[in-house]
């Protein structure tokens, strides 16, 4: 399977707290709930194509709280998000236990190996939604195949950050990029391999 990540930041990077206020308050942090008010047709079209193409979940803790708090109550088959979410199997990189939701399995200490033998498995896509630490650990263990980054028009100060210094050099291009009625420009990555380094210095004649 190929490793898909879905994730929202600010246009400062910040990827703390997107669906609320109180979603996580970690470190101080007031600005939850920023990527609300940009919510259009575009943007659930967007994720209902991505939710099409899944087979299996990997959610970090806190993502798949909120998730399993949330989508278990959403019981229409037809809907694209909540009839996968709620049937297809969901891997949680988590110490501890974690609340119970059909199809859950806790992933062991070694995610990065855990990882590497799902993406072994035949199927389409393991998607991430969110779960920016565990997203840091797989970009550091250069597991991810496909990002879709959903960059929103705005900027919130301090918060944490999805690019680190943990982050593994990583060479992308750029499948696609849309923007959405409300300024949201979704890009698509694709994973290249290496990066490759130049200079705009003159050369010596």
């Amino acid at each position: 399977m190929k490793l898909t990540v879905t994730t929202f930041v600010t246009l400062d990077g910040v990827y703390q707290g997107p669906g609320g206020p109180d979603e996580d308050t970690s470190g101080g942090f007031t600005a939850g709930g920023w990527s609300v008010p940009y919510g259009d047709e575009d943007f659930g079209a967007f994720v209902d194509s991505v939710f099409e193409q899944v087979d299996a979940f990997l959610l970090g803790r806190r993502t798949y709280e909120i998730f399993a708090a949330y989508w278990p109550k959403v019981t229409d088959p037809a809907g694209p998000v909540a009839s996968r979410l709620n049937s297809l199997p969901k891997y949680v990189a988590a110490h501890g236990e974690v609340p119970e939701w059909t199809g859950a399995r806790r992933l062991g200490e070694d995610v990065p190996a855990e990882v590497r033998a799902l993406k072994e498995r035949p199927g389409r896509e393991l998607q991430v939604h969110g779960s920016g630490a565990l997203v840091q650990t797989l970009l550091a263990a250069g597991l991810v195949d496909t990002l879709h980054l959903l960059t929103f028009p705005v900027v919130v100060g301090p918060g944490k950050r999805l690019f680190n210094d943990e982050a593994l050099p990583t060479a992308f291009h750029l499948a696609s990029t849309r923007p959405t009625s409300t300024g949201v420009v979704i890009s698509t990555y694709e994973r290249e391999g290496e990066p490759s380094y130049g200079s705009y210095a003159l050369e010596d004649e």
